[in-house]
Formats: structure tokens, C-alpha cells, sequence
């Protein structure tokens, strides 16, 4: 998540994220008290369709999750996936529901059962309480998140050890992951790699949707 906001902060632009749900809360609530007119949603997320790869980009038409079903912003969501479409991104855009969860979903079984019961392409712990925040103080809310890990893959519990409540990562809970079993490290590996695509196709779609004025919503 600190990666994320790295990537997406700029001028125009404040970035709020945590790992925990209320801190989650709290910051966005916060934010929009200060003048923010719209949430994004931005950043990585699971695959739940097969054909999901990572790098792949989702401009979700919906969240659904714990807290209920959002709809996102028509023509925002329309302005983010046209200008995506007109980049080397495009090959990779799909549109279609996010789901939201309260806790990682790392097993493949999990995923493929999460996407034959909602429809769901992509899957995360934070877009759900975005879309819930921006109903109830009646703002614009878009998402547009990278697929880091693929819906036929189950993460290591290595992957997941090191998440602090702030959304960064701590290093120590990860070593103690991989001594305890260091047949994870492969399979680490991998998440590293589908991690650097994610990153890159994030990147690519910051700097398009920030030259073409689309991560605020116009109008």
C-alpha cells in the first residue's frame, strides 16, 4: 500500500491508505472533511478471472462486498477507461465488479470461488470501504487497480506476513516466514515478480490518467 500511494501521490492529489479497515475509515472521512471532492480507488488488487494476468488493469463499474454493492462514477469511470484504452494499457483493460473482503484472499480455491459466486474480475481489502465512504458524504468514487497476484495462484504465507496496519511492510515477520519454511521462497520470488508488473502497469496509468487531467473527476 505505501508503494500505492508513492506512486500515486502528486500535486492536486492527497493520498490516504491503511491495512486496517477503521484507520481506513478514518482517513477518508478525514480527507473529505479537509475538501476533497472524489475517491479513487488506486492501487493493486487480486485476480479473480482466470484470464487475469498481473499487470492486467480493472476500471471497475462496481464494488461489492461486506458493507453492500457501490456503483462507481458513469463518467469518470468512462474518462479513466478511455484514457487508458489509448495507451499500451489497453490490451490489458478490463471493466467489471471489484469484490471487497475484510481479509486477503490468497488461496486459489478461494478466488475461483469468489468469482463463480459474484462475477467479480478483481478482488481487495479497500475499494468496498472507499465506495461506502464517498455514498454516504455523496461524492464522485472511481477505482482503477492493477492485478498483482493471479486468480490460479495461492500466496505464500510469507507474502502476507509482513503487513503493518498502516499499509507498510515490515521485513522481520517475512524472514521468520521463510526460516520457519523455506520452501516459500520460490513461490516469494514469484510474487516479486507479478508485484514489479503490477507497479509498472500502475505507473504507466498514473502518468496517462494524470496527463490526460482524469484522476480528478471533471464537471
Amino acid at each position: 500500500m505505501a508503494f500505492e500511494a508513492r506512486i500515486v501521490r502528486g500535486e492536486g492529489i492527497e493520498v490516504v491508505f491503511a491495512a486496517r479497515a477503521d484507520l481506513l475509515e478514518r482517513a477518508l472521512s478525514a480527507a473529505l472533511a479537509r475538501g476533497c471532492s472524489g475517491i479513487i480507488s488506486f492501487g493493486t488488487a487480486g485476480g479473480l478471472a482466470p484470464d487475469l494476468e498481473p499487470g492486467a488493469v480493472v476500471v471497475a463499474n462496481a464494488v461489492e462486498g461486506p458493507l453492500g454493492r457501490f456503483a462507481t462514477d458513469v463518467l469518470w469511470s468512462e474518462r479513466l477507461a478511455a484514457t487508458l484504452a489509448a495507451t499500451p494499457l489497453g490490451a490489458r483493460l478490463r471493466r467489471g465488479l471489484v469484490a471487497g473482503v475484510t481479509a486477503p484472499l490468497t488461496g486459489a480455491d478461494d478466488k475461483a470461488m469468489l468469482h463463480r459466486s459474484s462475477g467479480a474480475l478483481a478482488v481487495d481489502m479497500e475499494s468496498h470501504i472507499a465506495g461506502a465512504i464517498a455514498a454516504a458524504q455523496g461524492v464522485p468514487f472511481a477505482v482503477c487497480r492493477a492485478i498483482v497476484d493471479p486468480a490460479w495462484r495461492t500466496l505464500p504465507p510469507a507474502a502476507t506476513a509482513g503487513l503493518r496496519d498502516d499499509g507498510s511492510t515490515a521485513i522481520a515477520p517475512i524472514l521468520r516466514e521463510l526460516l520457519k519454511q523455506p520452501s516459500q521462497l520460490g513461490p516469494l520470488l514469484q510474487v516479486a515478480s507479478d508485484a514489479r508488473a503490477a507497479r509498472t502497469a500502475l505507473v504507466q496509468a498514473r502518468h496517462a490518467l494524470a496527463a490526460a487531467g482524469a484522476l480528478q473527476r471533471a464537471g
